[in-house]
């Protein structure tokens, strides 16, 4: 009896565990304002597209979280964090143009039903 007691904690605390390692680490999302102030490149007006892709990102990062799909979002928050810890990579490889950005943005807006 006392081992089907250890048995079964175990396997909780493994479980527990387990699904722990497995979930989003949506906290490395919050702090992308602070990185984003933090490095001048950011900051320029030239790479204003470039910001609003990063937080588009932290954005789909907590929403993916919000639907349990933890693979996704790790894979997400993982994008995220290679472009913010080497700025000068990121804005070089990087698509600025605005013309383009306003088109996506425009595409976001909701849009009227037809009658």
């Amino acid at each position: 009896m006392f081992s089907k007691v250890i048995v079964a904690a175990a396997s909780s605390l493994l479980f527990a565990t387990c699904t722990s390692f497995a979930a989003c680490p949506i906290n490395a999302t919050k702090k992308l304002e602070s990185v984003i102030a933090s490095k001048p490149e950011f900051r320029e007006t030239a790479n204003a597209q470039v910001v609003r892709d990063l937080r588009t990102l932290r954005d789909a990062a907590v929403i993916l979280d919000a639907y349990h799909q933890d693979r996704a979002c790790q894979q997400v928050t993982a994008a995220l964090n290679t472009l913010t810890a080497s700025p000068e990579r990121t804005l070089s490889a990087g698509d600025n143009d605005e013309a383009k950005a306003n088109k996506i943005e425009e595409s976001r807006r909701p849009k009227k039903a037809k009658p």
